[in-house]
């Protein structure tokens, strides 16, 4: 073997210890499993079994690979089988105290020149390697679940790790086919320090009924293109094992935005912990099953509660793209659109730009020539808001200026007819603001839809105290007739999805501002271990950090909390004109087209 790591031992057979087994038997290395139950041996032996025979049925690996693996892989239940290994990784419990049992035990059995890596996510490094007689060859091993397909792993050093252990661990992780990140010892480190915060953020808004577990979850998936919504990912991970990740970055950062929601205590000491025990924040069907079973929250699919206002005609007012995005999405559902500007010549523009979109869709065999042309003949372009005196619906998508909206809404209010439903589409400021500048607030109401209009599903219905039942219900029904995907929520900064995300995404500059990890690691990181389609800086520069300072101001003034202050370093780059790809540059530099 190339690398001197060849025999491994693993400590703990639960579920992250036996895909860290796999993964290591797989890539041709000796594989030593070691856990005091005899049946949780017996299942990670089994798990290996069918994980490598479904690799053959899908002709991933032969049959000869696959006895190979099998062969390479045995289990004990003495930490004595560690004694020839060349590294050992402990994924035992999350406590200080079972954790700190196995390397003192270690210590005792394995050779002097063996690497001892702890698998923990939240525990700190330094506290573990101290209580060694050997500290220098201890260091963090960061493996996610499930540990075959996720790519990264996050290597982490305390202040007394060997740079040579760093560089053999790394090495290997390489060699496994990981992408692995080196970091430094601080609770959570990359993924799960900036992950956490966003889930226990999203459990507190549960906990606040600010919306439904459903709708947060929806939010995020179709929102930000995650693969699952916080909630349900808490009740992946465990609820316990969150509750203690939050504790220990808590007790290191004093943030509150990591100080774990009481919920997570509640439903903790109540047994209810997600999946592994059938029930966290949703039921499921059985313990360890990902199957949920409607229970009393899960929304009733009856029909709304009040009745709502018929719409034939929608006047979409401004000529940016989110304007044009939207008067596109309500043509092709065949809603007659009025797309207002300040000026005709504006509006035109406006419409040339839905018919190059639409001219996209044609070209790429999502919709017919004739289906095209008659979507655009539904879209009047006017120059004056003269033109909504009989609009249905009407919907403002213009700067997003508290004044410049207001005033928009004070000229609706003169000019469009008794019944009419008035929409702001902001992402940030208070809707109830826009609905006092009309003497009828009770018909005003958030549609906050999402950049490319046309292509993203999710709209944040946002109702105020004022909004009524039946103008509530007209805008879900009409939201599902674009077919899009409603979730309510009250008149808040932020919402459900910029609530949740801006904070995520201050969190991360301010791990770069602390010199912790670099742009590109944490990138890496949250899009290997966390799922997500873009890292977070990437994220940053498409939105405009100039966009993205604003509503962090935003969320600032509203909470308070001194957690949501601003990063410096976004505040430095905005005042110097760095706004991100529209720009050129932003937090990287980027090509002039």
């Amino acid at each position: 073997m190339d690398t001197p790591l060849h025999t491994i031992a693993v400590v703990g057979l639960g579920t992250m210890g036996t895909g860290i087994a796999e993964v290591l038997a797989r890539a041709g290395r000796e594989v030593i499993g070691i856990d005091v139950s005899d049946a949780a041996a017996r299942q990670a032996v089994a798990a290996l079994e069918a994980s490598t025979a479904r690799a053959v049925e899908r002709e991933r690996i032969t049959e000869e690979e696959r006895r190979n693996t099998l062969a390479r892989f045995r289990t004990f239940s003495d930490l004595q089988a560690a004694a020839d290994a060349d590294l050992v990784i402990e994924v035992v419990p999350e406590t200080y105290e079972i954790k700190q049992q196995v390397f003192r035990e270690l210590d005792a059995v394995v050779r002097h020149d063996a690497i001892l890596a702890t698998g923990t996510n939240a525990l700190s490094v330094t506290r573990l390697a101290a209580e060694s007689q050997h500290p220098e060859r201890v260091l963090g091993l960061h493996f996610f679940n499930p540990a075959p397909a996720m790519k990264l792993v996050e290597v982490v050093s305390s202040v007394l790790t060997s740079p040579l252990a760093v560089e053999t661990v790394t090495a290997l992780a390489r060699e496994l086919g990981k992408e692995p990140v080196r970091v430094g010892d601080r609770p959570g480190f990359v993924a799960d320090g900036l992950l956490f915060g966003y889930l226990n953020q999203a459990a507190a808004m549960y906990e606040a009924k600010y919306a439904s577990r459903e709708d947060i979850d929806a939010a995020m998936k179709l929102g930000c293109g995650l693969p699952m919504g916080p909630l349900e990912l808490l009740d992946l991970i465990g609820i316990d094992t969150a509750r203690t990740v939050l504790d220990a970055m808590y007790s290191a950062s004093h943030d509150r935005l990591h100080a774990p929601a009481p919920i997570l205590k509640q439903l903790s000491e109540a047994g209810l912990t997600g999946r592994k025990t059938g029930r966290g924040f949703y039921s499921y069907a059985a313990a360890g099953t990902a199957e949920t079973v409607a229970d009393a929250l899960t929304p009733q699919q009856a029909a709304e509660q009040a009745a709502g206002r018929e719409v034939r005609s929608v006047g979409v007012a401004g000529s940016g793209t989110m304007a044009s995005g939207i008067a596109e999405v309500f043509a092709k559902a065949g809603y007659d659109v009025v797309l207002a500007a300040r000026s005709l010549e504006k509006a035109e523009t406006a419409k040339a730009r839905i018919a190059k979109s639409l001219a996209r869709s044609v070209d790429k065999g999502r919709m017919t020539a004739e289906a095209r042309d008659e979507t655009l003949a539904r879209v009047a372009p006017a120059g004056t808001l003269d033109s909504f005196a009989e609009v249905d619906l009407a919907v403002e998508a213009v700067a997003e200026d508290l004044e410049i909206k207001q005033q928009l809404f004070a000229t609706l209010d003169k000019i469009c007819k008794q019944g009419a439903v008035l929409a702001t589409t902001t992402s940030s400021l208070p809707v109830v603001a826009c609905a006092r500048a009309t003497s009828r607030p009770q018909d005003v109401i958030g549609m906050h839809f999402f950049n490319p209009a046309p292509a993203m599903k999710l709209v944040e219905v946002v109702r105020t105290v004022l909004t009524s039942d039946d103008v509530h219900a007209t805008v879900r029904e009409v939201t599902k007739k674009i077919k899009k995907h409603p979730v309510d929520c009250g008149d808040r900064a932020g919402f459900i999805v910029n609530a949740l995300l801006f904070p995520y995404l201050n969190n991360a500059i301010k791990m770069v501002e602390e010199h912790y990890a670099s742009l590109d690691d944490i990138d890496a990181a949250m899009k290997l271990g966390g799922g997500y389609p873009m890292g977070p800086f990437e994220l940053l520069d498409v939105v405009g950090l100039d966009v993205s300072l604003a509503i962090e101001k935003v969320l600032h003034r509203e909470f308070r909390d001194p957690g949501l202050a601003p990063a410096p370093l976004l505040e430095h780059l905005v005042a110097a004109g760095c706004l991100g790809r529209k720009t050129g540059r932003g937090f990287r530099e980027y090509a002039r087209r």
